[in-house]
């Protein structure tokens, strides 16, 4: 199920689905470990001798975030048990505490006694291998923990104290977990249990015919028992609704810190363009690694996750983020880059949020040979973005420091790692991990790789490569027209394939990456080759539904939905409608131009989830989120095309035709 709900701080991030289930808990990395793992930590309900869980069908619930903030809510409604609970919840901005608070409103006409339970089904360490759950009677507070990590769990019923306990074991010799003992509205309290073990909580309250009682709940994480008591009573000295308010202004101030005038944009496409931005912190390290997805639903599918950084993904991200005035946190990862590139100057496929080498399925061998198992585009757009951060922010100490460590030994990679005969890159993997061979965005990526890097070693005071990185960015540019261009399909192709008798073979599958030629620059916007061959994607890869969109290539395979490839070429991708939106901006020469772009922002805004997540894919027939959700380039995908479309319409306003 997506995840409809990211709260998160840089150092703890929780993810809950549409049915209120909190599903991940990472810390003390974004993305790592998960001390849930896509389990269910879930809200119960006991009145009158029934029992039912919260993501029951029997509750109608509403579940979204408070406009422009990263605290969620969910409105539950249960008819047959005439109860309505409200919910606002938050990781507070500062301190890595989990924060909810809870009221409860007895629609009955008579008084009765409401009990609510919290189950938490944690694996710490992402292992069932020894952890431990104790009720401490002194703090009064339940405690999970193993090898210096800590949740401590507590909370309130008005004045009171939380009713009864219970600890166990769960998934081990028939244990189904201490979720089974609340759905008789009594917990028999166990006081410890150590192994594979979950804990639940109870909170009683006694309500009035049409009463409101309210219910504060929290969760301390920490790196040892001191730290947690020390947070522990902090929410108890400060007190949870007074922290859930700091909260929810800390971040409407960060949200609107820079302020935009949105002219002509429908409100649904600003109120997406906001909880864009805030999906992205969630999804960023305060160390720097910018996480792909951290919804874990994704390991039914392939026993791994998204919960690494691709640098391609991750300058991606930065480019976003810096046109939106974020460069604070682009800095960070631009560092996170220069303390995980190899030290012959390029970049694996994917890294962990602490910086070690991240799974991987491109192999290292090709045709018998020893092979870099790379995707070159990832090396090349992190100097694309870096240079881009500078110019939009001026901070010189990204130059003054990551010049030697980051720009030199990239850039001087880029220029070795090239065909001598065509003067594009050698052949590496596609931006998709599918495919070897030599492609057009890879090529468009280290053409504009290279120009900023050579833009930096100018800035560095280093003329020589400055020089050197300008004089392979022609060179690549000419192979891209000479070697991409096919003069019978009168438009770019996506790639060619060198065989061992060194003939090459081309690639004329459509793709939607070869946008990449325009909006990194390396065709120029007015070449009519360019316009003939977006507007081949954009005909080509329009899924003929009412769901809409682009898909990534003809015949698509990932998660496909539909082999009739006339109507869905492959799912619609948010990341490829984007980038259509971006070409049609980029392309505008009047105000009345721009309508086409703005109708892809709108397009997005209305396929986006109730809560405003914007997932990889879409089922092409019915629009449901296919796999992970939310996608963090989804969204930075989303915020840069509403900056280029307001800038563009800035430059038309002031008369300037050309971008």
């Amino acid at each position: 199920m997506p995840r409809e709900l990211a709260l998160g701080n840089g150092r703890l991030l929780i993810n809950f689905d549409a049915e209120f289930n909190m599903r991940d808990l990472y810390y003390p990395y974004v993305g790592w470990p998960n001390h849930i793992g896509g389990e269910k930590n879930r809200l119960g309900c006991w009145v009158d001798g029934h029992f039912s869980w919260l993501g029951s069908p029997d509750w109608e619930r509403q579940v979204g975030f408070e406009a422009d903030t990263l605290v969620g809510y969910c409105r539950a409604r249960h008819r047959g048990l005439e109860l309505e609970i409200n919910i606002n919840n938050a990781v507070h901005f500062q301190e890595d505490i989990y924060l909810a608070r809870v009221t409860v409103h007895n629609l009955a006409s008579r008084s009765r006694e409401v009990r609510l339970f919290f189950y938490h089904d944690f694996t710490l360490n992402e292992s069932p291998l020894g952890d431990t759950v104790t009720y401490l009677p002194d703090q009064k507070v339940l405690l999970h923990y193993k090898r210096g990590l800590y949740l401590l769990i507590n909370g309130r019923a008005g004045a009171n104290i939380f009713f009864q306990y219970a600890t166990g074991n769960k998934r081990f010799r028939g244990a189904e977990g201490t979720w089974r003992d609340a759905e008789d509205g009594w917990l028999e309290g166990h006081p410890i249990h150590h192994g594979s073990v979950d804990s639940t909580f109870s909170f009683r309250l006694q309500l009035a015919a049409g009463e409101r009682g309210e219910i504060t709940y929290w969760i301390v994480a920490a790196e040892n028992f001191t730290a947690a008591g020390e947070l522990n009573n902090w929410v108890l000295s400060q007190g949870v609704k007074n922290l859930l308010a700091a909260t929810a202004a800390y971040w409407r101030g960060w949200v609107y810190k820079n302020g935009r005038d949105f002219t002509d944009l429908p409100p649904a496409v600003v109120d997406l363009y906001h909880r864009s931005l805030l999906v992205i912190r969630t999804q960023i390290d305060n160390r720097g690694a910018i996480l792909a997805a951290t919804d874990s639903d994704i390991l039914a599918e392939a026993r791994d996750h998204y919960g690494y950084c691709w640098p391609r993904d991750g300058a991606l991200v930065a480019s976003a983020l810096d046109q939106a005035g974020y460069s604070e946190l682009t800095a960070s990862f631009f560092y996170y880059c220069s303390r995980v590139l190899e030290q012959d100057g390029f970049f694996y496929q994917k890294y962990n949020p602490d910086g070690s080498l991240g799974s991987s399925w491109l192999p290292p061998v090709h045709r018998g040979e020893r092979i870099l198992p790379i995707q070159e585009d990832e090396t090349a757009l992190v100097l694309w973005a870096l240079g881009q951060s500078f110019r939009l922010g001026r901070n010189w100490g990204l130059i003054h420091d990551l010049f030697p460590a980051l720009v030199r030994p990239a850039a001087d990679f880029l220029v070795d790692y090239r065909d001598p005969d065509l003067g594009l890159p050698l052949p590496s993997y596609d931006l998709w991990e599918e495919r070897r061979g030599i492609f057009a965005f890879t090529s468009a990526a280290v053409y504009a790789g290279l120009l900023a890097a050579a833009d930096m070693a100018r800035l560095a005071g280093d003329v020589g490569r400055e020089d050197r990185y300008r004089r392979a960015a022609v060179e690549v540019g000419e192979g891209i027209s000479e070697h991409f261009y096919s003069p019978d399909l009168g438009r770019f192709i996506r790639g060619i394939y060198r065989e061992d008798n060194g003939r090459l073979v081309p690639d004329f599958t459509l793709d939607a990456s070869l946008t990449a030629l325009a909006l990194l620059e390396a065709v120029p916007l007015a070449d009519p080759r360019l316009a003939r061959t977006m507007a081949a994607v954009a005909e080509g890869l329009q899924v003929k539904t009412e769901t809409g969109g682009l898909a990534r290539y003809t015949g698509d395979y990932y998660f496909r939905k539909s082999d009739n490839l006339q109507v869905a070429p492959g799912n619609p991708w948010f990341i490829c409608t984007l980038w259509l939106a971006e070409w049609y901006t980029l392309r505008a020469q009047n105000l009345n131009d721009l309508a086409a772009a703005s109708s892809i922002l709108t397009w997005a805004a209305e396929r986006a989830t109730p809560a405003g997540m914007l997932p990889e894919q879409l089922h092409p027939f019915t629009g449901e989120p296919l796999s992970v959700s939310p996608l963090t380039w989804s969204h930075a995908a989303f915020v840069s095309a509403v900056e280029k479309y307001l800038a563009r319409r800035r430059q038309l306003l002031a008369g300037k035709g050309a971008p």
